[in-house]
């Protein structure tokens, strides 16, 4: 069995800081009192769904601030910014939660939710079910799974967690290795991140070595590094049905016109 081994990268430091916020959440917030927010939580939206209707699908990502670029967007407000993106074209949002490396929160997450009618990623460092079980009572329509911060019991615990509130993980990898414990998993969507989460470079041609080994029946998802409306196109070409994109939006003076662009190239004179 694969298990993770600290290698003092910034993944590792990220993931210390959330098994110590984890620890106390859990202890002012227990799973029982989470069970009855997900009870009280608004109606699932179908992610899955979402990647299937024709054209480029953009999982929009609403990105307060980063560990290689530090603050992204400041003043931050994922309410216009969901509106926005939603406007433009967006097929799905994705709201960084983390707040101590990227400044994100669930108050984010529930608020972009709420303002669109778009589905909803937790984007967040996920190894525990009751994250999962927080997840959904904060509105999630999914969450993201890290195959590099995970061993492969953690993996089908929390695929096997999400499935049970009916919410289907975004599974993400950056190697073969990744990608077959993925598959073995039983991943249905599974994103390829071109940034390395441990050196944080981004190389898109990292995408382009692996999506001939993710299975048809899966939801192929390219992350990170998309610029142009010609990468969206050779990605789709190669066989990805979706793509995550947050900097090149966050840094954008309009988010929603920048993925409009993406989305819809302005036409030579």
């Amino acid at each position: 069995m694969h298990t993770p081994s600290p290698t003092g990268t910034v993944l590792d430091r990220i993931l210390e800081c959330r098994r110590a916020e984890v620890e106390h959440r859990k202890k002012v917030l227990p799973l029982t009192a989470l069970k009855y927010g997900v009870k009280a939580a608004t109606p699932l939206r179908d992610f899955s769904a979402a990647f299937a209707r024709p054209g480029l699908n953009v999982i929009a990502e609403l990105k307060p601030a980063s560990p290689s670029r530090g603050v992204i967007r400041e003043p931050f407000d994922p309410v216009d910014l969901a509106k926005s993106l939603e406007s433009a074209g967006a097929a799905a949002l994705s709201v960084l939660t983390e707040g101590e490396f990227f400044r994100g929160s669930l108050k984010n997450l529930r608020e972009a939710r709420k303002a669109s009618l778009l589905p909803a990623l937790r984007k967040d460092f996920i190894f525990d079910p009751w994250q999962v079980w927080e997840a959904r009572a904060n509105d999630a329509d999914s969450f993201l799974l890290i195959v590099a911060a995970l061993n492969d019991v953690q993996l089908a615990e929390l695929l096997a967690e999400g499935r049970e509130l009916g919410m289907e993980p975004l599974v993400e990898i950056h190697t073969r290795e990744e990608l077959d414990r993925a598959v073995a998993a039983n991943a249905k969507i599974i994103g390829v991140n071109n940034r390395d989460l441990k050196s944080l470079e981004v190389h898109m041609q990292t995408s382009f070595d692996l999506i001939e080994y993710i299975p048809e029946s899966c939801i192929a998802v390219s992350e990170s590094g998309i610029r142009t409306h010609d990468d969206l196109q050779k990605l789709h070409a190669a066989g990805f049905d979706a793509f995550l994109i947050g900097e090149q939006l966050m840094i954008a003076p309009d988010p929603g016109t920048a993925l409009a662009q993406l989305l819809r190239p302005v036409e030579q004179e």
